[in-house]
């Protein structure tokens, strides 16, 4: 397993080593080991997955009393994978890192606890599996403004307008969002 540092450290990416024949192939998609070996000693405790039509944005989500790690996978199509840093006192606070996430590429991204995160899917149709350090609280749920101009997002629409829920439309502007210590 290959992993890098994107442009904001503690937001990693994992790219799996594939063992490929004529029959297909296996990779190995967790391993607990890379994390303990970075000082990350956080359990995972969900598994979620969900499928979405191209045009889909979802996010930018986090919990603020419950805050989630998540290492996220396209099992299914592709994707643009963002984090958005939402912890104050971070060197990277209010900086996004996104990478494209796919059943070919068959990379992960880690996104740490304190980010705010989402996707939007390229392909016809997406399928994103991922697992949580915690588990979802509704009550707790919260939503940053996709297209906020202070985060400033370079999304890869397909359409000039993209897909969202009613939840994400009255995301909150990066100014009036909820944010970590």
């Amino acid at each position: 397993m290959k992993i890098t540092e994107t442009a904001i450290p503690d937001v990693l990416l994992f790219e799996p080593t594939v063992h490929g024949d004529s029959r297909g192939y296996f990779i190995e998609t967790f391993r607990q080991s890379h994390f303990t070996e970075r000082g990350i000693d956080l359990e995972f405790v969900q598994d979620n997955q969900s499928l979405s039509s191209q045009g889909t944005l979802r996010g930018l989500h986090y919990q603020l009393k419950r805050p989630q790690g998540k290492l996220v996978r396209a099992g299914a199509g592709s994707l643009f994978d963002v984090a958005v840093d939402m912890r104050k006192s971070s060197p990277t606070f209010g900086q996004w890192v996104g990478v494209e996430l796919s059943a070919e590429n068959k990379r992960q991204l880690w996104v740490p606890p304190g980010f705010a995160h989402g996707f939007y899917v390229t392909s016809q149709s997406a399928e994103l599996i991922y697992k949580c350090t915690d588990y979802y609280d509704a009550s707790d749920d919260r939503s940053l403004l996709w297209n906020d101009d202070t985060v400033g997002i370079d999304w890869p629409l397909v359409a000039a307008a993209p897909l969202l829920s009613a939840k994400d439309e009255a995301g909150k502007r990066f100014e009036d969002a909820a944010t970590y210590a």
